[in-house]
């Protein structure tokens, strides 16, 4: 069907504008090809390089991940050790404060002992209350005893002090190590991942630096100094335990040497009250003995006495009668001047008899005094010797306690470190 004769005719060219069209046309199509392919190259080029650098990061961060694993590790492995070696220090230092408070708790027994001792002897009256070489030793050994606990109760709480010292270093390593461990388990996890990995996805700024971050050398130097920190603490502890240990043995030696010393003085005194005893007994006996024969020559004197007292009243009456012959009888002969002599002398005997019997009375007396002073020195004496042989048979208990605490020391069982654990035990476990 013919088109309307009334619609507007279209725009017409020339050919010489329909032949420059073309070629505007095959110009720009031939541009474009060029700069596609130049785009599709630099394209190729860009994927070809940025590939290779993706597998080569990729590889690099395995790589560093691997040696970071292999840092994490080594690092692990020396606090597992360290931490070992902690608690094993820990568990022998307990054991020397055990035995510690134990040589503490035995000087208990010598104090009493030596108490009773010194109050047993107080029981002494009269002369035999004397401050002899056993009290000194009794009061060198009261001293020695007192220092000894003294000592003894200082070491106890260094130990206490360095085991709870100890205690927070193992706590500390104990902390670290379980840091390390997560941490390798996280890097081994990422060490693990790949891109087909199911769990991978894209996340909201993961190059942030997290708060709390380190650097590899504080890294490094939190743990050299967990590890140094440690090994100077079981030094200290390995110082505090072999100090005691010596102290110990010292402190036994001179507790020992003491007590031979006292014991050597106790028994020596017990030999001098005893000889003091005989010697007494037998002065006793021969006072008896003598005081026997004086009462008996005090029988005799009296008996001469009286025997001459008969013979001066027989000189007195021949005398007196024969003052009655008469007138020139009254002869002063040789009978008057022997009655005379017999008279004299017979008050002179009888006066020397008086004297050596008020003598022999008055010995008589002092001896009788003397020897019931004897007798009550015999009874302090006898007091005293029983006392001496209770102090014996009271540090008769010392030998016996010493032999116990012989067989118990050889008996000594391990004990656990004050964490209660016997073994290395991790947060993770």
């Amino acid at each position: 069907m013919m088109p309307s004769l009334n619609a507007k005719p279209g725009l017409h060219r020339s050919v010489s504008e329909w032949t420059s069209n073309n070629q505007q046309l095959s110009a720009t199509a031939q541009h474009e090809r060029h700069i596609s392919n130049v785009i599709r190259q630099e394209g190729r080029t860009l994927r070809n390089e940025t590939n290779f650098k993706t597998r080569w990061d990729e590889t690099d961060t395995c790589r560093r991940l691997s040696d970071r694993v292999w840092d994490v590790a080594r690092w692990k492995e020396v606090l597992e050790t360290c931490a070992q070696k902690v608690d094993e220090e820990m568990e022998t230092l307990t054991l020397s404060k055990e035995h510690t408070e134990q040589a503490l708790a035995a000087t208990a027994v010598p104090l009493e002992v030596t108490t009773e001792c010194l109050t047993l002897r107080e029981g002494r009256q009269g002369h035999e209350l004397v401050t002899d070489p056993v009290d000194e030793q009794l009061k060198k050994e009261v001293e020695l005893i007192e220092r000894v606990q003294q000592v003894l109760q200082q070491h106890t709480s260094r130990a206490f002090e360095q085991l709870c010292i100890l205690q927070e270093v193992r706590h500390q390593l104990t902390a670290d190590l379980q840091n390390k461990m997560d941490a390798l388990d996280i890097d081994m996890s990422c060490l693990s991942l790949t891109i087909k990995s199911p769990h991978i996805s894209l996340k909201t700024n993961p190059t942030r630096i997290p708060s709390g971050s380190s650097t590899p050398q504080e890294w490094v130097q939190f743990s050299q100094h967990n590890v140094a920190r440690a090994h100077e603490a079981m030094q200290v502890s390995q110082q505090i335990r072999e100090d005691m240990n010596l102290t110990r043995a010292q402190l036994q030696n001179e507790l020992e040497t003491q007590r031979r010393a006292t014991e050597f003085a106790l028994r020596k005194r017990n030999h001098l009250e005893e000889q003091a005893r005989h010697e007494l007994e037998w002065q006793i006996k021969t006072t008896e003995e003598e005081m026997a024969e004086m009462e008996s020559d005090i029988h005799g004197l009296d008996a001469d006495l009286q025997a001459k007292t008969a013979n001066l009243k027989l000189a007195h009456t021949r005398l007196e009668t024969r003052t009655n012959r008469p007138n020139m009888d009254l002869c002063r002969d040789e009978v008057q001047h022997g009655l005379v002599n017999e008279v004299q002398q017979l008050e002179a005997t009888i006066a020397a008899l008086k004297q050596k019997l008020s003598e022999a009375q008055h010995s008589l007396q002092k001896m009788k005094l003397h020897h019931s002073r004897m007798l009550q020195d015999l009874s302090r004496k006898q007091g005293a010797l029983s006392l001496e042989q209770r102090s014996l048979n009271t540090r008769a208990r010392l030998t016996s306690t010493s032999s116990t605490d012989n067989k118990n020391s050889a008996l000594v069982v391990p004990l656990a470190n004050s964490s209660g654990r016997s073994n290395l035990q991790l947060l993770a476990q």
